[in-house]
């Protein structure tokens, strides 16, 4: 593969690996697997799940959940609030799927409702501690308003619950990740309580990475939904999530430039690449991804000491020990790990397996 600009390279069986293994904590668990498909954006991938038996998905759009619709996904959950503006999308796709909105207000539901023509299903937002979207667990009151509007029209069903503790992000250790899991599930389980005997077949919802890929124990909801696991990325092994054996892309960027003097070399990979996502390491520093050596087989593990310290649109500047500057010349590819795998490869839009194979994404327009 004659690589000359930065391209995102995807080791597709990591990738699987990580399909596998969660679509089985799945299977053991005894809870619907409804993996979030807005980090790989691609039917390739998609198709991945099917082979582990998956067959509904969580999108982030209702553009979204139209091309994986186009793919034969006929269970779809727009985990996003819904947006009333897209009415005629959203009636154009709901004759054709089960399609499942995301609702934080009864509002834009009465608003969906003057020019909805077809069914579709809303699973009530709770906010479990984000602090992003969603209905506070104890605001009953305006839970009951919404599942009013919900029963005052023969075209919408109530669904359930959903929920992403994204406050997990911010965890960096297990202890700390399980323990976000176990005040998530307590609170939904309350949820859930509350309106179960109304609404018996109910799911309750959950959904991010690092408490899917940590927890075992999922026997109050019925439903999870993480999406980053297919891929990870060293804020995932920052956080716990993840080691660096399951990390399953990075950017092989071109070497542009280097600069001795300031121990640092210039690379073709900035934030129009990769995102400006960061990490902060030990002293501080933000961090834009971790170079690894490429291989004729991928990328070489442990990651090298290398990272990538500040990013401009098209300009990434690494730092660089001496002995490292001796071996890396202008012309070099370098491999970098992302920090933020979906971000990166939104930014791309495309990546390439190993053995040279394109995997296109979602169109941009």
């Amino acid at each position: 593969m004659n690589i000359v600009r930065p391209t995102l390279l995807l080791n597709e069986a990591i990738c699987k690996a990580n399909i596998r293994r969660m679509a089985e904590k799945a299977r053991r668990g005894n809870v619907l697997f409804r993996p979030h498909f807005k980090t790989h954006q691609s039917h390739t991938v998609g198709r991945w799940f099917r082979d582990e038996g998956v067959s509904k998905c969580t999108v982030s759009s209702i553009r979204m959940a139209t091309y994986f619709a186009a793919d034969g996904w006929q269970d779809i959950t727009v985990a996003f609030p819904l947006n009333h503006l897209e009415v005629q999308e959203i009636n154009r796709l709901a004759p054709s799927i089960q399609l499942n909105l995301c609702v934080v207000s009864a509002e834009s539901l009465s608003m969906l409702l003057t020019k909805l023509q077809h069914p579709v299903v809303c699973m009530i937002e709770i906010d479990s501690g984000y602090r992003r979207t969603g209905v506070g667990p104890g605001e009953t009151s305006q839970l009951d308003e919404i599942i009013s509007v919900i029963a005052s029209s023969n075209l919408l069903k109530f669904g359930g619950f959903l929920t992403h503790a994204g406050q997990s992000y911010a965890c960096r250790a297990g202890t700390e990740i399980l323990k976000v899991h176990q005040q998530t599930i307590q609170i939904m389980k309350k949820v859930g309580l509350r309106y179960r005997r109304d609404f018996p077949e109910l799911i309750l919802s959950v959904g991010d990475t690092p408490t899917c890929s940590m927890a075992a124990d999922f026997s109050d909801v019925n439903e999870i939904r993480p999406g980053n696991f297919v891929f990870y990325d060293i804020m995932q092994r920052g956080i716990g999530s993840c080691t660096n054996e399951n990390i399953a892309m990075a950017m092989a960027c071109p070497v542009v430039a280097t600069y001795p003097s300031r121990k640092e070399i210039v690379v073709h990979g900035g934030g129009v690449h990769f995102s400006k996502d960061f990490i902060k390491y030990n002293d501080g520093a933000p961090v834009f991804g971790q170079v690894v050596k490429l291989s004729n087989d991928g990328w070489e593990l442990p990651p090298t000491s290398m990272v990538i310290k500040s990013l401009s649109q098209e300009h990434g500047v690494l730092d660089v020990s001496a002995e490292e500057l001796e071996k890396i010349k202008i012309g070099d590819l370098v491999g970098v790990l992302p920090v933020h795998s979906c971000m990166t490869a939104d930014a791309m839009g495309e990546y390439y397996t190993l053995a040279g194979q394109r995997i296109g994404m979602m169109p941009k327009i």
